[in-house]
């Protein structure tokens, strides 16, 4: 076993044996922002044997405050973040296979991605993707760590299926749907936080310490000095759609799955075409240009500066449309440009 671990392996709780049992699984990392980046470099440095990211933006320079893996070339640059944290990761370690995707995690990518997966870190900013991992938990019996943070405030759950309530049982019971937005803010200890938490309990679990694994909901206030722990035991419900007796799996139905949505927190539209694209950049660019846009781009994403709006299109026909929070107008401008 390689001597990079050996610290990790003399806390007794891991052990050798611990450790090849970790080396053994394969995460799935849902975001690579603030959380995203810190759980991958956790997990990286862990030695995990396979991580999978999947993230549908890019890195900007608002970023760097306080999502770890990235530089200010990073967002000069543009880069897309998965490809960002691939890049930085595979400077970390050549220990650990790291597969990088640029694209939307909706419900049918996420079920492409489920097989082989022994673990999911959610790191993403919305009740969507987070509900669409909720279902693919169940259903392929993979389980899930909840993370999310805002202003000086976090909270994390660990979902087992089977065992805990789910993330549709709880949304009937407690007020967690606030954590959607960012537009409080977010101190980057705050980021640090809830990594720890979810870090600690993906490390029990990918070491098959389940007796260690936690059983209860926790959430802090750095500011305000505050640490709670919930016990949720109680509110899973039998008749849970996502985790009951008679499942149907609601956020994985093709009439939940949004096409375009306003981005949190932010004044900006994705927009997501019916199904994948393969876009040749080139042929676009030279259009625009000619009609007189500033055009940029790299080998992933083309950026169009037009009136009052930034238009990034991605080689998969996604595209984000910064300045508006208007759908309409959103789909109009993406319209123009795809012709």
């Amino acid at each position: 076993m390689s001597e990079r671990y050996s610290r990790q392996t003399l806390f007794p709780p891991i052990g050798k044996e611990g450790q090849e049992k970790i080396r053994s699984k394969h995460v799935l990392i849902v975001g690579a922002g603030a959380l995203g980046s810190g759980n991958a470099e956790l997990m990286a440095r862990s030695g995990a044997g396979k991580l999978t990211i999947i993230d549908r933006d890019y890195v900007e320079e608002s970023n760097l405050q306080r999502q770890q893996l990235f530089a200010e070339s990073d967002a000069l640059e543009k880069m897309p973040k998965a490809a960002a944290a691939e890049k930085r990761l595979k400077q970390i370690t050549s220990e650990v296979e790291i597969r990088s995707i640029i694209g939307d995690a909706t419900p049918e990518k996420l079920e492409e991605l489920a097989e082989g997966v022994d673990l999911i870190l959610d790191s993403t900013d919305n009740f969507e993707t987070r509900m669409a991992i909720n279902d693919i938990s169940q259903k392929f019996d993979i389980p899930w760590i909840y993370g999310a943070c805002v202003g000086s405030f976090g909270m994390s759950m660990t979902i087992i299926p089977g065992k805990t309530p789910c993330m549709n049982c709880l949304l009937k019971k407690i007020p967690i749907q606030g954590m959607t937005c960012d537009t409080g803010g977010i101190i980057a200890p705050a980021v640090q936080m809830v990594v720890a938490h979810q870090a600690a309990e993906a490390l029990k679990i990918l070491s098959e310490n389940w007796e260690s694994v936690r059983n209860a909901m926790v959430s802090f206030d750095l500011w305000r000095n505050q640490y709670t722990n919930m016990k949720v035991s109680k509110v899973k419900d039998e008749g849970c759609l996502s985790c009951g007796k008679e499942r149907t799996y609601p956020y994985l139905q093709p009439e939940n799955m949004m096409k375009s949505t306003v981005l949190c927190g932010r004044d900006t539209v994705q927009i997501r075409p019916p199904k994948e694209l393969e876009i040749e950049y080139t042929e676009i660019a030279q259009q625009l240009k000619s009609l007189g846009y500033q055009v940029k781009g790299n080998p992933y994403l083309l950026s169009v500066e037009m009136e009052g709006q930034r238009l990034v299109l991605f080689k998969d026909g996604r595209a984000l449309i910064h300045g508006t929070k208007d759908l309409a107008q959103a789909k109009s401008i993406y319209q123009r440009i795809m012709g």
